[in-house]
C-alpha cells in the first residue's frame, strides 16, 4: 500500500492528527490515505460527546474499547481520523465535530466541500500556538 502524498486541504504538508490514541488508516498518527482506504479516513476531528453519541447511533461505535483491534475507545477531546463520508453526514445532520484543517488530508475534498470543513474548523486565537 503506497500512501498518497501527505498534503492537507490547505495545500501544505499534512500535520499529525493524534498519536494518543494512535489514529489513521496506517495507524501512523496522521490522516494519510491510499487507494485501499475505502472509507477515506482523511478528516482530523476532535471528538465531542454529541458526535460520539451520533456515531454510535448510526452504527459506528467509536466510544467502546475494542482491545482485539488495539482500539482504546474514544472520549471527548480525543482527535481521530474520521471517514470523510461520516463527517459529511454528521455535518449535514448538525452533529459534526470540530476539524483540524492542517491535519485533514486533501483527499477529503473529494467527499466534503472545503466550505463545510471551514465551517467546523478549530479556530486558534491570534498568537496562540
Amino acid at each position: 500500500m503506497e500512501p498518497d502524498a501527505p498534503i492537507n486541504v490547505l495545500g501544505e504538508p499534512l500535520a499529525p492528527c493524534s498519536t494518543d490514541p494512535v489514529t489513521g488508516f496506517f495507524r501512523d498518527g496522521a490522516c494519510n490515505t491510499c487507494a485501499q482506504d475505502q472509507g477515506s479516513h482523511t478528516v482530523c476531528a476532535v471528538m465531542t460527546a454529541e458526535f460520539l453519541a451520533y456515531s454510535k447511533y448510526v452504527g459506528n461505535d467509536l466510544s467502546t474499547p475494542r482491545p482485539e483491534f488495539r482500539f482504546p475507545g474514544l472520549v471527548p477531546g480525543d482527535q481521530w481520523c474520521l471517514c470523510a463520508g461520516r463527517f459529511r453526514q454528521a455535518a449535514e445532520e448538525g452533529a459534526a465535530p470540530q476539524v483540524h484543517l492542517a491535519a485533514t488530508h486533501r483527499k477529503a475534498l473529494e467527499i466534503v466541500p472545503m466550505e463545510m470543513l471551514e465551517a467546523h474548523a478549530i479556530q486558534h486565537p491570534a498568537g496562540d500556538g
